[in-house]
């Protein structure tokens, strides 16, 4: 794949349009156009209009935004062999009245979501452009699309409707993340995420003093949970989220909940935990008859794995070295499980550097885009044309 990566890297269009990416000015501008439309999970549509319309300026065919804010866009190829699907989630974790705004440090550029992944959707959109703009050869579709729901609970809801939507028109998969430029994810992390819910009487902490506590009950189910004991190989691990419930300092809890993460790269282990979480519900609802204790499944997300020698992971190793990147492989929780899953080769890559994501203090190093931008084209350029080599 070394090879076909420097054959693209000497192409003349290609030469000319790296060039033009060498300039990280264009996409950090984007990024931050982007950065300043709220996106918080399941409220992504705002963002969707505006991918929508620069889509459209580019001249991209059949674009369209579908009922859950999926953006498509297509560049025809010159065959009708499956083509290539690009992704980028447009969704943050912060909630839409969060302070957007954008502040320069030294080399830094801060923003809530500048990185995760308003980068990202930058670097499709500023890719989506060098296509255009040079007419660079696909021998078959691209399909250029920023998707919804990829954080928290959004559970990877976009990227499912968008492979059930192209599954029989696709053959390769390229993720894009905004931050960890080098990064190379092609091994994807099995996650099932619980809601787990305590019902009780409630009443008043003097007059009913005794009666069960539904926040009581919750927190000695989660002291129970942390003292789980997982396996670190298979790597698997557990985080209580959130917690929360009650009414008042002095009112015995009716109601408490919490949200219960489970990650494990071993589908096995990840089954075990899971049967372990709910016997250990089961065991501590007995000894609180009045207390109903409620356990749903609130996110599952599939696991799946290319190997490493696989011709796609080598185009995106050679694609990154071309540029001098040094390369890190992660087993990680992305769009890419959807793909990877279901038996599809699909990577995810990183665009540039960065740091103190799901903070509002996140940041990135905007100088590296550039390498990054050049990175993702090359590998564009390979995986495209990986059924013709």
């Amino acid at each position: 794949m070394k090879a076909v990566v420097q054959q693209w890297y000497t192409h003349p269009a290609v030469r000319a349009a790296l060039t033009d990416l060498a300039d990280y000015r264009p996409t950090l501008a984007t990024a931050i156009e982007i950065q300043q439309v709220p996106a918080p999970t399941f409220v992504e549509r705002p963002r969707s209009l505006l991918v929508s319309q620069r889509m459209q300026a580019l001249g991209l065919h059949d674009v369209e935004v579908d009922d859950l804010g999926n953006v498509y866009g297509r560049r025809p190829g010159s065959t009708a062999r499956p083509g290539l699907l690009i992704s980028a989630h447009l969704d943050t974790v912060f909630p839409a009245d969060t302070d957007l705004s954008i502040r320069y440090e030294g080399e830094r550029v801060y923003g809530p979501g500048i990185g995760d992944n308003s980068a990202g959707v930058a670097g499709l959109l500023r890719l989506a452009e060098m296509y255009q703009r040079f007419d660079l050869p696909n021998t078959s579709d691209i399909w250029f699309v920023a998707n919804v729901g990829e954080e928290g609970l959004g559970d990877l809801r976009g990227m499912r409707r968008v492979v059930e939507r192209l599954r029989t028109r696709l053959s390769t998969v390229v993720v894009i993340e905004g931050c960890d430029f080098g990064s190379l994810h092609h091994q994807a992390i099995g996650v099932r995420r619980f809601r787990i819910e305590a019902t009780g009487p409630g009443g008043h902490s003097w007059g009913n003093f005794g009666t069960p506590s539904a926040i009581h009950v919750l927190v000695r189910l989660a002291a129970r949970l942390t003292e789980l004991q997982v396996p670190s190989s298979p790597r698997t691990t557990f985080n209580i989220g959130t917690i929360s419930g009650g009414t008042s300092v002095n009112t015995i809890a009716q109601y408490a909940s919490m949200l219960l993460d489970l990650r494990s790269v071993s589908s096995a282990a990840l089954t075990d935990l899971v049967n372990e979480v709910y016997r250990l519900v089961e065991e501590v609802a007995l000894g609180y008859p009045d207390v109903h204790i409620q356990l749903t499944k609130v996110g599952d997300r599939p696991s799946g794995a290319i190997p490493r020698e696989h011709p796609l992971v080598q185009a995106a190793v050679a694609a990154y070295q071309m540029v001098g990147a040094q390369i890190s492989f992660q087993q990680s929780s992305t769009d890419a499980n959807i793909p990877l899953s279901l038996g599809m080769p699909a990577v995810c890559v990183g665009l540039t550097d960065g740091g103190n994501a799901h903070r509002t203090d996140e940041y990135i190093l905007p100088f590296n885009l550039s390498r990054g931008m050049q990175s993702l084209l090359l590998l564009s350029l390979a995986a495209n044309t990986l059924d013709t080599i």
